[in-house]
């Protein structure tokens, strides 16, 4: 009789026991949550500003060949496909052969020359558009 008890009791978790770790779940999630958010948000941010440098070592590397950096018109496909009359191009510049874009899917803007230096290169951040503030801020090459 009394092993039979022992076993009725112990073979499940009451509503309270539940509720009590649904309630814990809960705060983790709550407090846990925003600051993963947070931190994936400031990865993009971080891989858009490699990628810009990466991009300007390609244009370097243009630019000593060419004399020059690609125009705004050339762009930057002048970095992985031969501009008309450029003959002593010596690309393609990046490794992959292709343009990437930014951690947001966005193509990244380029102008040259410049306004800040002798080109500019920047991604829009996540919402595409000039300014914002957090995962929305503009990643530039002049900074």
């Amino acid at each position: 009789m009394r092993h039979d008890k022992f076993f009725r009791r112990a073979r499940g978790f009451t509503l309270i026991e539940l509720l009590v770790v649904l309630v814990i779940l809960g705060l983790l999630a709550g407090l846990v949550g925003p600051q993963v958010i947070k931190y994936l948000g400031g990865a993009n941010t971080k891989a858009a500003k490699l990628q810009i440098e990466d991009f300007s070592t390609a244009l370097d590397a243009f630019r000593l060949d060419m004399g020059r950096y690609p125009s705004s018109n050339e762009g930057l496909q002048a970095l992985v496909v031969q501009p008309a009359g450029a003959s002593r191009w010596n690309g393609p510049y990046l490794r992959k052969n292709i343009i990437p874009k930014d951690p947001w899917g966005n193509d990244y803007q380029y102008r040259a020359p410049g306004q800040h230096s002798a080109f500019d290169l920047y991604s829009l951040g996540a919402d595409n558009a000039e300014g914002g503030d957090g995962e929305n801020q503009d990643v530039v090459s002049w900074q």
